[in-house]
Parts: C-alpha cells; structure tokens; sequence
C-alpha cells in the first residue's frame, strides 16, 4: 500500500487551494470580526464589471482581518483580466505592481531551476545532493548513511527523510539552537545549517513518506549555485524570469524594503536571529533571516508577477520543454496520491481532475510573520495570485479561508474580459 504521511502542522501547510473541492472551510469570517471591520479601502488596477465578486471576496475577507494591503492578480485563457491592490487610508498606497514577500510560493521557482539545469543537461534529478554538497557533519558526530540515499527528486518533493513534526525540529526557524551548537555567531549561513543537519539523523528512509521540508528546499538552492556557478538568485533571473519577461522579483530583505515593495505587519514579536543581542523585534523585522530562506521562501514579487510566473508552466513555455512539464506532475513513488486525492510534486501540490473534463489543478501556499500568499492554476484556464502582508491578527480566523473565497468568486462570474493587461503591469 502507498503511504503518505503529512503529518498536522505540515497538513495545514499544505492545504491551500484544494482546487475542485477547497479544504477550507468557513471562508469569510465570523461575528467576532464582522464587529470590527474598517473602512472599505481603496483599490488601484484594473478590473471589469463582471469581475466584481473578485473585488468583493478580496475587500471581505481583508477587513475581517485588519489588513491593510493585498492585491489579486487574475488570468483567463492566458490573459491578465485583472490585476489589483487593495489597501486602506494609510500613506502607502498600495498598486499593482507593489511588492510582497511570497514565502513558500518561491518553492516553486527553486524547483523550476533544478528542473531546467537537468534539461539543460547539467545534472540529473536522481543525483544524491551529497554529490554536489558537502556534508560533512561537525566534529564527533557521524553522518547518517541514509543520506546518500538523498535525491534531487526527493527534496524536491519532500519525501528527504527529514520530518519537522516527529522532531519538533524545522532548521530554518531553529537559528538560535544552531548557533549555539556549533559555536558560531548569528546571523547564520546556509553552511552552518547544512553542518548542523549533515550531523542529525534522518526521521525516516529516503522516499518512503512525504514531510514538509524547507530545509530540502535550502539545500536546493545550494545544488542550483554549486551547479550552475552563479548566485542562486541570479541564476533564477537570468534563465527564468526574464524569459518570462518578469524584472521586478527578486530575494527580499530581512529589515530593509526594496523600493515599491510595501510594509509587514503581525501582532506578535520575537527574538532578533539577525545578530548576537537577544533584542526583541516586530516579527516579520528579524524573527527569522531572509537570507537564509532564500531558496525556499525568500522572493518577492506582485500578483501579477506571480500569475505570469504560473503561466511558465503551461503547455508552450518559453523556459521548460514538455519533458521538464511532465516532471513536475509527476507522483511521487511509492508515496503517490495521498488520501485526501492530491499530492506534492516539484513546488507544486497538484489534484488530478477528472470531473467535468481531464486535467490538473496546481497550488501553493506561502505563510511567514507579516506575509501571506497563495498562486492557483486551474485545469479549465483559470488562476489567480492574492498577496497580503500579514498572516495573523486579533481577529483569530484563518488565512486559509482566502482559498475557497476566491474560488467562489470565479464562479460567480458570468462573463469574461477579453481584454490582456500584461503590457500595463508586467512591464
């Protein structure tokens, strides 16, 4: 029997858009916000009338929540029909092309440039990553021998071996424990880390169940570099994006901001990982490095920029043939489709649909302090990119809940633009 163990927390990382049949639940709030809501705010972009319900599940569940900027990018058949911010009477005026940091959507362009370094025949996604990294583990300690047994495929759809919830252990959140153990000041490096971890044992064999990893993701990144010769982030630029014609992404900030790119908020603090002074800080201003998740949750990006990123995986993209296409929807083996009928494939999650047509729908979700995401493509030729800058508030709902409104919203229209607006926004 196939088995795929996603366990609670990496389940509710998982969920996201659930596609023909949203797992979330509840979409848009409850009397304890509806108490509170602020003013409606103001939205910038361009829409079309019969795309209003679109404007209304974004306005809804924002002010449930107390966000003061988002912004949706929608495609149709191809085309940008519209493209959105949305924010309220603050000095910050909140466009379409304004930057949002994208957490755990980057996934999917670390993966897309694992895929094309492989079709561009510079490796192969069955290579071990011990092949291209090394794993030395710190003095007095031993490497787990299942390691070799460590493939491209493997971190890149998370059946690694490392499981965050059986060890209470996500390395890429754990700078203080890491820095302490190895002696070494903060902030950390992707080497300190993959020192550290090259020294822990493995949760369970290579391949046989599926746990979110981000730290497979950040030992990507640094397969990406070895390979390629370039910074992860310049090689992603240079042989994805700008093919794509996509020029504003790019890895974000830890404290700083990059110009138009807009501010995070959460209600929480935390302990500074930025240096060595224990300092409390807001949240999403050095509770965790940007640099260090660079490859598995550091981009920032608008909606629009995210929607034309999704478009790169459509049949005809200018930068993955139709073999590298087939990969990333490729089951997992033996792992395969988990009960729940989807399943991880390369930074993508993916549910096989068959009612009402053939087909797939593809997701992601992305959640760090200050910041929450989600990217959908639908089989029938729809998708869409809604950005936040926060993911948590007094209000206590979900963020999750923003999956199933928007899928309401696209079925509540009944006609769609023909106009494109890619050389309004894109550009």
């Amino acid at each position: 029997m196939n088995r795929t163990r996603v366990s609670r927390r990496s389940f509710g990382k998982l969920v996201g858009a659930a596609g023909a049949g949203t797992l979330a639940a509840g979409a848009l709030g409850g009397t304890r916000a509806q108490a509170a809501l602020v003013p409606i705010w103001a939205a910038t972009g361009t829409t079309a009338t019969t795309l209003h319900p679109f404007d209304n599940a974004m306005r809804t569940f924002m002010q449930a929540r107390h966000i003061s900027a988002g912004q949706l990018a929608v495609t149709y058949k191809g085309r940008l029909v519209l493209a959105r911010g949305y924010g309220n009477d603050s000095p910050e005026t909140i466009q379409p092309t304004s930057l949002f940091r994208v957490a755990s959507l980057s996934k999917s362009l670390t993966a897309a440039a694992l895929v094309r370094l492989a079709q561009d025949g510079k490796l192969s996604l069955g290579d071990p990553i011990g092949k291209y990294l090394d794993l030395t583990p710190p003095a007095g300690q031993a490497a787990d021998p299942r390691l070799a047994q460590v493939s491209l495929w493997r971190i890149l759809q998370h059946t690694g071996g490392w499981d965050r919830d059986l060890t209470r252990f996500d390395p890429v959140a754990k700078d203080l424990v890491i820095a302490r153990s190895l002696g070494v000041p903060l902030e950390l490096t992707h080497a300190d880390v993959i020192r550290f971890m090259s020294g822990q044992p493995l949760s369970h064999d290579p391949g046989s169940y599926v746990s979110y990893s981000n730290y497979g993701y950040l030992l990507a990144g640094r397969v990406i570099e070895a390979v390629s010769g370039q910074p992860y982030e310049t090689y992603v630029r240079q042989k994805l994006l700008a093919p794509m014609g996509i020029t504003r992404m790019a890895n974000g900030w830890s404290v700083a901001r990059h110009s138009g790119e807009v501010g995070y908020e959460s209600q929480y603090t935390g302990t500074t990982v930025l240096d060595n002074s224990g300092a409390t800080v807001a949240s999403p201003y050095g509770s965790f490095s940007m640099r260090l998740h660079d490859a598995n949750g550091g981009w920032i990006a608008s909606a629009v920029d995210l929607a034309r990123w999704a478009s790169a995986f459509d049949t005809g993209s200018p930068i993955l043939n139709s073999t590298s296409l087939g990969r990333f929807w490729a089951v997992p083996s033996p792992t395969g489709i988990n009960d729940n009928g989807w399943y991880y494939g390369l930074g993508w999650q993916v549910r096989p649909v068959t009612t009402g047509g053939t087909g797939r729908n593809t997701w992601h979700t992305g959640s760090l302090p200050g910041t929450y995401s989600i990217v959908v493509r639908t089989y029938h030729g729809l998708s869409w990119a809604a950005v936040f800058n926060r993911r948590d508030d007094e209000s206590g709902l979900t963020y999750g809940d923003i999956d199933s409104a928007l899928w309401a919203a696209s079925r509540a229209v009944t006609s769609w633009p023909t106009h494109s607006l890619w050389s309004t926004y894109l550009a």
